[in-house]
C-alpha cells in the first residue's frame, strides 16, 4: 500500500498532496495547485462565465438535480470546479461523500485504469436513505448488476454476449432500415403542420424505434418502453417522475422486470435473431446468466439506448438553432454533418456521470485519493474543459477534437452502443437538413432534472419544408 499524504502531515482531502505519492495511472491538474477560493478566472473564450469564485453551496450544488435542468448553473458550477478545484471532495447533505472529477484528462485516466478503479459498488447518485432503503428490500445499495456495474472478468464475459451485435459490421447492416426510418419520422414531422414539440414528438420515438428493432420489442409495447425509461431517468423531475423519486425508480425497475420476463419466456420457446433472443438463451461459462443479470442487461440496452441517443438529437438540434451560423455551414456542406453529430455529443453530455471506486491509495489530479475514496466523473464539465478542448464553450459543427469528448465514457466500458447512436443521428440529421428550408424555436427550451441522465423535454420548433 502506497504511503499517506505528506510525510511531515495527515492526509487531507482539502488540500493538494505533491509529495511522494505514486499516482495510479492518474493525472496531475493541469493549472497546477488549487487556488484560493478567492481567486478570480475566466472560465474559457466564449463563454459567459468571467470573475469566478468558488460557491460555498457547490457541494449542494453539484448533487441537486435543478443544477440539471438548467445548464447555465450547471456550466457555471464546474467551471469553476475546473478554475479552484478540479478534483473536489464534496460532502453534500443526505449522500455519501465522493470526489468529483471535472477535467477531461484526469476522467479519461481514472477510466482507462479498471484494475484500480472499480465500476462496482458505487454507479451513481444515489441518497443514504435511499440507499439504506434499497438495502433493506434487496440486499444490495444498486438497483441492478448491469454492465454499468460490473468488472473484470465479469464486464469482459457478459459484454461479449451482445458485442457483435453492436460491433462496426453489425451496425452498417442496418443503415438501410434505420435510413428508411429517419426518412418516416421526418415525414411524419412535416406532416404535423409546420411546428411541433421537437424533443417530445420526433426525438424521444426515433431512437426508441430503433432499439426495440435491435432488442426485439414488439411496436406496440413502445409506449410502454418510453414511459418507464422516462420515469427510471427522470425520476427527480417533478413532470416525469410524479413525486417521490426512489418510489418512481422503483416501480419502473419493477414494471420493466416484469416485461423483460415475459419477453425471455417467449425467445426461450421462440428464439428469432434479436438480442433479446441472445439474452433469454445466454449462457456464460456454461451456465445460463441469471434473472437478475438478465434483466438488468434487457433494461440497459432499452432504457439507456434510446434516452441518451434523444437526448443529444434534440440538443443538437437546439445548439443549431442557437447557433444559426452553425445551421447554415452545416446545410452549406453536408459532409460535415458527421463531424457536427461528434459535436451534439460532446455539447449536450446526456450522462451527467458514473462513479468510480478507488481499490489502493492513490493521486488523482494532484490530490490523495484513499482505497474505498469514490469519484465521481463528470462528463460534460470534462467535455467543456477549457485544458482539453479549443473555446470549449463554442460550438462548432466543423470543430478539429469534437471527438476527443468522453460523453461515451472511455476505456473498457465505453459506451457498448455508440457507433449505433452516431449511425442514427447522422441519417435523421441528413433527412432532416435535406427535407427543411427552415426551422426556428417556437418557444422555451425546458431540461429534464435529473442528475444522472437528462436532456430536453421539451423543444418547441416551427419550420418550413423544402420545395
Amino acid at each position: 500500500m502506497p504511503s499517506r499524504c505528506c510525510a511531515d502531515e495527515p492526509a487531507s482531502r482539502d488540500r493538494p498532496c505533491y509529495q511522494s505519492v505514486p499516482p495510479i495511472n492518474a493525472v496531475r491538474s493541469p493549472i497546477g495547485p488549487v487556488r484560493p477560493r478567492s481567486a478570480q478566472c475566466s472560465a474559457g473564450e466564449g463563454d459567459s462565465f468571467v470573475a469566478l469564485t468558488l460557491q460555498d453551496d457547490i457541494d449542494e450544488v453539484i448533487v441537486d438535480p435543478r443544477t440539471y435542468g438548467d445548464e447555465h448553473a450547471y456550466h457555471r458550477a464546474f467551471a469553476q470546479l475546473r478554475a479552484h478545484d478540479p478534483v473536489h471532495w464534496t460532502s453534500p447533505r443526505d449522500f455519501r461523500p465522493f470526489w468529483a472529477v471535472t477535467r477531461h484528462a484526469d476522467i479519461m485516466a481514472v477510466e482507462s485504469n479498471p484494475a484500480n478503479f472499480l465500476n462496482d459498488p458505487r454507479q451513481f447518485l444515489v441518497s443514504i436513505a435511499d440507499e439504506e432503503m434499497l438495502f433493506a428490500q434487496t440486499g444490495s445499495r444498486n438497483f441492478a448488476r448491469n454492465l454499468v456495474a460490473m468488472d473484470d472478468p465479469d464486464h469482459r464475459a457478459y459484454r461479449a454476449l451482445t458485442s457483435a451485435w453492436f460491433g462496426a459490421k453489425s451496425v452498417r447492416s442496418l443503415e438501410t432500415e434505420i435510413a428508411a426510418l429517419a426518412r418516416e419520422t421526418v415525414d411524419r414531422m412535416l406532416a404535423s403542420g409546420g411546428s411541433c414539440d421537437f424533443a417530445k414528438e420526433i426525438a424521444a420515438w426515433y431512437p426508441l424505434r430503433t432499439i426495440m428493432i435491435v432488442l426485439g420489442v414488439p411496436q406496440e409495447d413502445e409506449p410502454l418502453m418510453l414511459r418507464l425509461s422516462q420515469k427510471l431517468f427522470g425520476s427527480t423531475d417533478a413532470e416525469t417522475g410524479g413525486g417521490d423519486a426512489m418510489a418512481s425508480m422503483v416501480e419502473a425497475f419493477a414494471a420493466f422486470n416484469a416485461y423483460f420476463d415475459r419477453i425471455t419466456q417467449d425467445r426461450r420457446a421462440n428464439p428469432r435473431n434479436d438480442v433479446a433472443s441472445i439474452l433469454a438463451n445466454a449462457t456464460i461459462d456454461g451456465k445460463p446468466i441469471g434473472d437478475s443479470e438478465r434483466n438488468a442487461y434487457y433494461l440497459i440496452v432499452a432504457a439507456a439506448g434510446h434516452d441518451t441517443t434523444s437526448s443529444a438529437i434534440s440538443g443538437g438540434l437546439l445548439a443549431l438553432l442557437q447557433n444559426p451560423d452553425q445551421m447554415a455551414r452545416l446545410r452549406a456542406d453536408p459532409e460535415l454533418i458527421g463531424n457536427a453529430v461528434e459535436e451534439f455529443i460532446r455539447w449536450t453530455s446526456p450522462v451527467k456521470h458514473f462513479f468510480r471506486t478507488a481499490v489502493a491509495d492513490c493521486v488523482v489530479g494532484g490530490k490523495q485519493v484513499r482505497a474505498g475514496d469514490s469519484l465521481m466523473m463528470c462528463y460534460p464539465s470534462g467535455n467543456r474543459d477549457e485544458t482539453a478542448f479549443d473555446a470549449p464553450f463554442d460550438f462548432r459543427v466543423d470543430r478539429a477534437d469534437a471527438r476527443k469528448h468522453i460523453a461515451f465514457g472511455y476505456g473498457p466500458h465505453l459506451c457498448l452502443g455508440n457507433m449505433l447512436a452516431k449511425l442514427e443521428m447522422r441519417l435523421l440529421f441528413k433527412e432532416l437538413l435535406e427535407r427543411t428550408a427552415d426551422i426556428q424555436l417556437a418557444g422555451a427550451p425546458a431540461w429534464v432534472e435529473a442528475n444522472f441522465v437528462s436532456g430536453l423535454k421539451r423543444l418547441p420548433i416551427s419550420f418550413t419544408a423544402r420545395t
